[in-house]
């Protein structure tokens, strides 16, 4: 299973659900150490901004970040869950969890954001990870399409500890 949280809750989601890897997304200030319940090599930080257009002082995400995630995918066993948080639970870990959910299900890039929409009324997948991640795993705009056919997330300050599951 791939669970997604805000940062609020991560402490309380570690200690419920013992995932065996831990995904950060949060701004350079605001990154978080990795957890004493979760092996250091098995936390992935990205210090990436929330944004999907450069912007004066802040951190845009690009390849270097998706081949992170992807990487890291990679190496999860997926006998136990994997957490993928960011500051309100919302845009950049959503991202992140679709980009983990198409990298593990090749072609169901409209499956995949259908199951996130259903699990999570309030994901509103950041536009520049999937973008970049659609043009990285030569997706031809089939990951972009399917977030725009998701629509806009419900709003909400910060969003609810959801699940997927790994494969579809």
């Amino acid at each position: 299973m791939i669970y997604v949280c805000p940062l609020s809750q991560v402490k309380d989601t570690i200690n419920k659900l013992t995932p065996s890897h831990l995904v950060s997304l949060l701004d350079p200030k605001s990154m978080i150490g990795t957890p004493p319940q979760v092996h250091r090599d098995r936390h992935l930080q990205l210090s990436v901004n929330d944004i999907a257009e450069p912007r004066d002082g802040l951190v845009l995400p690009g390849e270097t970040h998706i081949r992170a995630i992807l990487d890291f995918v990679d190496g999860w066993d997926q006998r136990a869950p994997m957490l993928i948080h960011c500051w309100a639970g919302i845009s950049r870990s959503t991202a992140a969890a679709y980009i983990a959910l198409c990298h593990l299900n090749p072609g169901h890039e409209l499956n995949a954001a259908r199951l996130m929409r259903a699990a999570a009324r309030h994901a509103q997948p950041n536009q520049r990870l999937v973008s970049v991640a659609d043009k990285l795993m030569r997706r031809q705009g089939r990951m972009i399409e399917a977030v725009a056919q998701m629509g806009p997330g419900e709003f909400d300050m910060e969003g609810d500890l959801f699940f997927m599951p790994s494969k579809l």
